[in-house]
């Protein structure tokens, strides 16, 4: 009997339900053990009914839920409930759904100030009164889905990778092991590290190639050490797969954004981010917007102060 799985979708851009149809082949075995009653990107099913004929908006029961992007309106927040309400087990998945992600830069300002600056400030757009009939209110800030609902497992990334999708099912059909990575991006990467401190570091701009592109990775300095900031010493490993590979950003020769998240759910990648660029002889204050540039994934319980 085929595993029903019910999937909705909140603040976010769609890559991580694209990362479901990037598993490519093994997505055909996995079909014939799975059934999706709802999902929106892959199938016409609506929330209030097919022809819009429902006043309540209603999520089929499944075995197995998914929520994807960060809860920032009431609609999003009453359709977490309502899956959590629905299913056996629940998933968050991407890193706007675990920490926040991109969305939660908002968590910056108060919501009268978004307002203001989209609706009223903004040199681009005629002033006008806050939208409201017809749409719901915005929360105080953006959530993490577990901060609004208990969550059965967290699968982190932008997007989160088709192996780990995959990981994730094969452990919930076989019971085969599945645990996320404890390990930094740094402990994974080949490049090497010269030194902890180093004189005439300067900070470069990520767009700038690195020293050694094309050549091996294990022949290539540290792109921290080169003057990029690199967050892989404050970000969780895994991207490069479930097998330990290079994470794929360094793959790419490009410093690693943070796009896994923290190391630990208590850690606040800011702080671990101040700690290392210390150790390289960089001036942390040099870096503008610090809370922005290093919470940029994980924000939802991190950047509830207002910007300075």
């Amino acid at each position: 009997m085929a595993v029903k799985v019910a999937q909705e979708w909140f603040a976010i851009c769609g890559g991580c339900e694209v990362t479901i149809l990037d598993v490519g082949e093994p997505l055909i075995d996995l079909l014939a053990e799975l059934e999706f009653v709802h999902m929106p990107v892959i199938m016409d099913h609506k929330l209030y009914g097919q022809t819009g004929e429902e006043s309540k908006a209603d999520i089929p029961e499944a075995d197995v839920g998914i929520l994807t992007g960060s809860i920032r309106n009431e609609e999003n927040k009453e359709l977490a409930e309502l899956m959590r309400s629905r299913v056996n087990f629940l998933i968050s998945m991407g890193s706007c759904a675990c920490y926040g992600g991109v969305p939660a830069l908002a968590n910056q300002f108060a919501v009268d100030e978004i307002y203001q600056r989209v609706y009223q400030g903004n040199s681009t757009t005629d002033p006008g009164e806050t939208p409201a009939e017809g749409l719901p209110a915005l929360l105080d800030r953006v959530y993490a889905v577990h901060e609004v609902v208990d969550v059965d497992l967290m699968l982190p990334g932008c997007p989160t990778t088709p192996d780990m999708f995959v990981a994730a099912v094969m452990h919930l059909l076989k019971g085969t092991p599945f645990a996320l990575e404890t390990k930094s991006v740094c402990d994974q990467c080949p490049t090497i590290r010269e030194q902890k401190t180093g004189e005439g570091i300067t900070l470069k701009r990520p767009l700038e190639s690195v020293e050694g592109v094309g050549e091996a990775l294990e022949t290539v300095r540290c792109f921290m050490e080169q003057g990029y900031l690199c967050q892989g010493p404050a970000t969780r490993a895994g991207c490069g797969g479930m097998d330990g590979g290079t994470p794929r950003c360094i793959r790419a020769y490009m410093p690693c954004r943070g796009c896994f998240g923290p190391l630990t759910d208590q850690a606040n990648p800011m702080v671990d981010m101040m700690g290392a660029i210390s150790t390289i002889g960089l001036n942390p204050r040099d870096i503008p917007d610090r809370a922005a540039q290093f919470n940029r994934f994980a924000g939802s319980g991190r950047l509830r102060t207002k910007r300075r």
